[in-house]
């Protein structure tokens, strides 16, 4: 369940920024951020789950949160930190961008 509630995330999120980046760059620009965010994600949750391999059983925690999930979770949460920095709105001041 865990998963699945992951991934539709990831599916709202790629949805979004689609239709973001093609509303103000164009669709060539939302098809390349659609494949970066596929991209970020099947190696990020490679590398996460070589990190939760070291740290939990297959087994993980329960029947709903296993190392699998774990490592989603993982993805997740640095995809989140990751993301607000890199589709952060340039800064502004003074007609300038920085």
């Amino acid at each position: 369940m865990i998963t699945a509630l992951i991934f539709f995330l990831h599916f709202i999120f790629a949805t979004i920024i689609f239709t973001k980046k093609w509303q103000e760059e164009g669709i060539s620009s939302a098809f390349m951020n659609i494949v970066f965010i596929a991209i970020i994600f099947a190696v990020g949750w490679t590398i996460t789950g070589m990190v939760s391999k070291l740290l939990m059983n297959p087994e993980g925690l329960g029947i709903y949160f296993d190392r699998d999930t774990f490592s989603l979770v993982l993805l997740t949460v640095s995809e989140f930190f990751f993301y607000k920095i890199y589709y952060k709105p340039p800064a502004i001041e003074a007609g300038k961008e920085k």
